[in-house]
Parts: structure tokens; sequence; C-alpha cells
């Protein structure tokens, strides 16, 4: 077993906070497990929680949407979120919630060595990239961490409710496109 699988079977046991009583599964992530890029999202809602994949509801429409506008195909990203159970009602993730998953987080991100994170919402970017991150102030500035260029955009389900975001979201992802094709060896946009 490599340790991409041996480490999402561990992850499929994981019982480190009060979320596994109430999934249905565990939403590991999904995409390429060689990718130059990795989106990480809150964690996962309803549809996500049924099938065991991240993104696969509206919102998840919406994200390939996005992610067609700048000619990047999602087979060739890695998708997941801070947590990997679905909290109740898609409340956002309590601090103890993520306190107990991101070390998940953090073996994938080892495993995939991204050139590039996107943080898909305020609670990944501030889980990721600072914890006083501003969504609306911050979404596409661009920071380094470990040789890694991080930023974060709104999450797909904000836009979904206030479309008015989308023009600035639009520039968001021609800035991501840009920065993968000057960082991206085998990701082409």
């Amino acid at each position: 077993m490599d340790r991409w699988e041996t480490l999402e079977a561990a992850c499929l046991q994981c019982r480190g906070c009060a979320l596994e009583q109430t999934r249905a599964h565990v939403v590991f992530g999904d995409g390429a497990t060689d990718a130059e890029i990795l989106l990480v999202g809150e964690g996962p809602g309803q549809h996500e929680d049924e099938q065991g994949l991240p993104f696969v509801g509206k919102a998840g429409q919406l994200l390939d949407d996005m992610l067609e506008i700048i000619h990047l195909d999602r087979s060739k990203v890695y998708v997941t979120n801070i947590v990997k159970c679905r909290p109740p009602q898609n409340r956002d993730p309590l601090n103890v919630e993520q306190d107990a998953c991101i070390g998940w987080l953090r073996k994938q991100t080892e495993l995939l060595r991204p050139k590039i994170i996107v943080c898909l919402g305020r609670i990944a970017a501030k889980a990721i990239i600072k914890d006083d991150f501003r969504i609306t102030a911050e979404h596409g500035q661009w920071f380094q961490r470990g040789g890694v260029q991080m930023t974060a955009i709104y999450h797909p389900s904000a836009l979904l409710r206030d479309v008015s975001k989308r023009p600035e979201t639009f520039q968001d992802l021609k800035s991501i496109q840009a920065k993968i094709r000057e960082l991206c060896v085998h990701t082409e946009v």
C-alpha cells in the first residue's frame, strides 16, 4: 500500500472529534496525488457527506465552472477540506474540530508538496494562511510559506448566495491562472 492509501485508510477510521458520531462518510479528498495545486475548503456539506467526495453539490458544480474559466481541469488538482467530516447543518467547523483534523491536511500537503494552495473561503484561509485573515479585504492576495504560494478566494457557496462577488472572484481566478503559468511545470492553463 502506498503512502496516500495508508494515510486515507487511517483518516477513514478517525474518531478525533464528535463529528464522527454524525457523519455518513469521511471526506478525505479527491484528485491527482501528484498535483501542483491544492484546493482547500472548510468542510463537507450534505452531498459530500453522502458521497464521500469533496465539492460534489451545487458549490462543487460552481467550483468546476470556476476552474474551467481558467482552463484548469479538476483532474489536475487535489481538492480537500480543513475538516473531513460534515458539521451538523453545515455550520462552520468549531476550532476543536479543526484542531482534531488539521494533522490530516498537513500530512496530505506533505505528500503532495504543492506549489500553490488555494483556500476556498475564510475558514480555510484562517487555518492555512493566517488566523486573522479577512476574506473581504485579502482575497486574491498572495502569501508565501515554506516555498508554497498561497491565496484565498471566496468559497463557491458564498458566490451562490451573493453573485455580486463574482467579478472580484473572476479577477482572483485570473491571478491564480497567471501564478500557475509562472510556477507549475506540469499543469497547463
